[in-house]
């Protein structure tokens, strides 16, 4: 697989790769070993290629692990994939949109996803708890899932993704292996569900709202950051607020300041 290889297929097929749709393929086999290695890859595995693309990849994995779901939005883009893996038995291909689909089951995740399903990928996976999840993912994506307190990356992302994964930062992946070329560099991303969280949260979905919101009022203080999230989410007086918030350690800090276990005690404070 070679950037010609990839330019004679778009032009067999007529098709234009879509920005909008993040559509750069990856033209550097050498890295996809790397993959493997890195998820622990075992004959006994089934594995989500999310945004297949034409098949490079997938047709990889296909050699190293039980069965390959491989996910392509694009119709005319799967449509190639299909016969590029139509010799391969432990290779299923499925059109739409990987958010949306009533996936197979699968244990692994190994991808290079479009940039605009990063996040809600990544969210995605976590749910479904799968055993490890390697992703060639933009570095400035990645680098705000790794962020620490009071950095300028740390966000909603870092604080949630750390509740739920160990995440992991690993080789870098320049431009230039993609074609089109984009216009940042990439990341190998590697996630792994803790067996014990670092912290434990009593409503998940209300812990991610509040860390959300939170991070759009990132340097207001918490007391008045909070409060109109937490009257219009859980109906109380502005009493029964202030009684709540007067008991937090963290009334007078900023969001920006608090640490992911802090987020963690404060959702659970008010649920």
């Amino acid at each position: 697989m070679s950037i010609e290889e990839t330019k004679k297929l778009l032009q067999t097929f007529h098709i234009t790769p879509n920005k909008l749709l993040g559509q750069n393929f990856m033209v550097e086999p050498a890295f996809y070993p790397k993959l493997a290695t890195y998820t622990s890859l075992s004959k006994s595995d089934v594995v989500l290629d999310a945004g297949a693309g034409f098949g490079f990849l997938t047709r990889f994995l296909a050699d190293k692990c039980k069965a390959v779901i491989a996910v392509e939005k694009d119709l005319q883009i799967a449509k190639v994939l299909r016969e590029q893996t139509s010799r391969l038995s432990n290779v299923t291909v499925i059109e739409g949109d990987v958010l949306k689909l009533d996936l197979p089951a699968f244990n692994k995740v190994v991808a290079a996803p479009p940039y605009y399903l990063s996040s809600k990928l990544v969210l995605l996976l976590l749910e479904r708890k799968v055993d490890c999840s390697v992703l060639i993912v933009q570095k400035e994506f990645a680098n705000r899932l790794a962020a620490k307190v009071e950095t300028e990356d740390y966000s909603w992302l870092s604080v949630t993704v750390y509740q739920k994964a160990q995440v992991e930062l690993l080789d870098v992946v320049p431009k230039e292996m993609f074609y089109p070329e984009p216009e940042v560099d990439s990341v190998i991303l590697r996630l792994t569900p803790w067996q014990t969280p670092p912290f434990h949260v009593k409503d998940a979905v209300f812990f991610e709202r509040m860390t959300k919101w939170l991070f759009t009022e990132r340097n207001k203080k918490l007391a008045n950051a909070l409060e109109p999230f937490i009257k219009r989410a859980l109906k109380i007086s502005k009493h029964e607020y202030k009684r709540i918030i007067q008991e937090s350690p963290f009334a007078e800090m900023r969001p920006r300041e608090l640490t992911p276990e802090n987020f963690g005690e404060i959702a659970n404070a008010f649920k």
